[in-house]
């Protein structure tokens, strides 16, 4: 349920004084009856329409790009009871998220409310790329570089990166960036493993245009569709 004012606020989008006044004026109606209170709860079936126009909730497409943190989960919910990143965005409509992180996974998401987006991004004819920063344990040797790139086998299926660069190492561990342009569970963290040099932390970066930037974990910020591809 949601109340008529915050409707209007999100749909129109109007600003909640102007929203006010239009219910005040007698120019909002729900199922064809003059609405004469903001608070107005409204179900899934009411129909809004202010002068006449009929407002679709899902005329609006909403982008918003979150910065997941280490814990959460990506589905919508869990019947583990462990924390939801759809929970971290303060929005009223139905938002999916536009590919996966692990729980323990950190980094960029998508979520959206447009379907075609979320199919052009995640759909491997797009090739839409993916960056992550990587650390694996240990360093990774040209050999274990060059099995990235060609594909290593892992169960049955070919896992792959497009790009593998070294980005800082120490004696015990190395970070890498590693692009990729598919959307397959676990893939770096399976290669990693299959490789020895399991991976000790793993952020997403960047999905197609968009970039993390400096959104700390657990911030989130909205975003326009021309920013992503």
């Amino acid at each position: 349920m949601e109340s008529l004012v915050k409707f209007l606020a999100r749909v129109g989008p109007f600003p909640r004084r102007h929203a006010e006044s239009l219910i005040r004026d007698g120019r909002v109606k729900v199922n064809n009856a003059v609405a004469t209170s903001p608070s107005l709860q409204l179900g899934p079936q009411d129909r809004v329409s202010v002068d006449g126009e009929i407002l679709k909730a899902e005329a609006i497409k909403v982008y918003i790009a979150l910065n997941k943190p280490d814990g959460y989960i990506s589905d919508l919910k869990d019947v583990k009871g462990r924390k939801v990143a759809r929970e971290l965005i303060k929005h009223d409509l139905r938002l999916f998220p536009v590919g996966r992180l692990d729980y323990h996974s950190e980094g960029l998401m998508i979520f959206t409310n447009d379907g075609d987006l979320a199919n052009y991004v995640m759909h491997p004819r797009y090739n839409v790329t993916k960056e992550y920063l990587v650390k694996f344990k240990g360093l990774l040797d040209k050999e274990a570089v060059g099995k990235m790139k060609k594909g290593i086998l892992v169960e049955g299926d070919l896992y792959q990166a497009e790009s593998v660069r070294l980005v800082k190492k120490s004696p015990a561990n190395a970070w890498y960036s590693i692009i990729v342009d598919e959307g397959k569970n676990r893939m770096i963290r399976k290669m990693g493993q299959a490789l020895g040099h399991p991976v000790l932390k793993l952020i997403r970066v960047r999905i197609g245009k968009l970039l993390l930037g400096d959104l700390n974990p657990g911030e989130y910020r909205h975003v326009e569709k021309n920013e992503i591809i």
